[in-house]
């Protein structure tokens, strides 16, 4: 989760600079909010992996799953809330939105390899 946590601040830096600097054209007013998300999705799926590697490891596969579909619904659902409250610039947010996507998800799946490659 600290890997997460520092990454997620990288992020917020990078962020802040490229707005500070005016470079800011790439990203949408709300990219914070996306952030947020992505941070608060990161210690739920974090959460989980953890209670499903704990007592029984047949159980992993079912929670990281569980973990793929919760997270895409949850991602649908919060796209969903912003363009149905009128967002200007929707598709600057789709893209910055699914950016981070990828980024959070490859990062997830590099961390899981390397603790399940240790186990």
């Amino acid at each position: 989760m600290l890997r997460t946590l520092i990454a997620t601040i990288l992020l917020g830096i990078v962020f802040f600079l490229v707005q500070h600097f005016g470079v800011g054209s790439f990203l949408h007013p709300y990219i914070w909010y996306i952030l947020m998300f992505y941070f608060g999705l990161s210690f739920f799926v974090h959460r989980l992996m953890e209670f499903g590697l704990r007592n029984n490891r047949e159980k992993f596969v079912t929670f990281y799953i569980s973990s793929i579909v919760g997270r895409i619904i949850l991602s649908l659902l919060f796209i969903g809330l912003f363009l149905y409250n009128g967002l200007t610039n929707s598709f600057l947010f789709v893209v910055n939105f699914f950016a981070l996507y990828l980024f959070y998800t490859c990062f997830e799946i590099y961390g899981l390899y390397r603790n399940l490659r240790r186990d």
